[in-house]
């Protein structure tokens, strides 16, 4: 019994000082990853930049093709209404004859 008094903190304070180095070691790789994915964030984030004006360009674009769409659209339609109209004014006249 005197033997495992003697012997027993020895070996909790090895295991100790291995599981503080473990914990060390896996600190520092966990930092070097994390410094790994800043980089590759900051590249995506330049490569986003870089595609900035493009896709401006491309709203700018498709901006102009819905005000004309409406536009033709809105001209449609008053012709459409035209013609209605037209043939309800003649309906109504023949109605009243």
């Amino acid at each position: 019994m005197e033997y495992l008094n003697d012997f027993l903190p020895i070996i909790i304070y090895i295991l100790l000082i291995i599981l503080i180095i473990l914990l060390i070691v896996i600190a520092v790789k966990f930092i070097n990853a994390m410094n790994k994915v800043q980089k590759i964030a900051e590249d995506v984030d330049d490569k986003i930049q870089s595609l900035n004006g493009f896709f401006q360009v491309i709203d700018g674009i498709t901006d102009k093709i819905v005000v004309l769409s409406d536009r033709a659209i809105d001209k449609i339609i008053y012709f459409i209404n035209k013609i209605f109209k037209k043939n309800e004014k003649k309906v109504e006249e023949d109605k009243d004859e």
